[in-house]
């Protein structure tokens, strides 16, 4: 059984996102960008980094880039976190999409807003690759519905 799909940051990248996610905390978002906060599924603290909250038919979701990474996982087991910028905090519950097909809609719709971003986590996937091609890659990266609570 193969290890599921991750890309970890080169050292650069992870110097950008603890900036991005420095802004987001003090009031600043670049482009829409928040800071997830999501609880360790191990140590029980809030574990933080910054994301591109992506809206598709007046719905939010959290769309992985990288894969199944550590907030993938933490998500999963917490079942929802808070998004912050600057003292603007919300919380929210976060449903993971299973079905390939709808993924397959909101990740066209997020590469096709992010894609100048993230087009080199999806190996080759762009917002103008096939169904197939699309639904293939759907499996390497995790899409959750986020549900802001009032």
């Amino acid at each position: 059984m193969s290890q599921p799909y991750y890309l970890q940051g080169s050292p650069f990248a992870i110097r950008m996102n603890s900036m991005i996610g420095w802004l987001a905390r003090h009031g600043v978002s670049l482009l829409g960008s928040q800071e997830l906060s999501v609880r360790g599924r191990k140590s029980g603290q809030m574990q933080r980094v910054p994301v591109n909250l992506h809206t598709y038919e007046g719905v939010q979701y959290l769309v992985s880039a990288r894969g199944h990474s550590q907030w993938v996982r933490n998500m999963r087991a917490a079942g929802g976190g808070e998004l912050r910028v600057g003292r603007r905090t919300r919380a929210f519950t976060a449903t993971e999409i299973a079905d390939d097909e709808q993924k397959m809609i909101v990740v066209r719709a997020y590469l096709e807003r992010w894609g100048w971003e993230v087009n080199q986590y999806f190996k080759g996937i762009t917002a103008k690759s096939t169904d197939a091609e699309l639904l293939a890659a759907c499996p390497d990266h995790p899409v959750f519905r986020i549900t802001v609570e009032n």
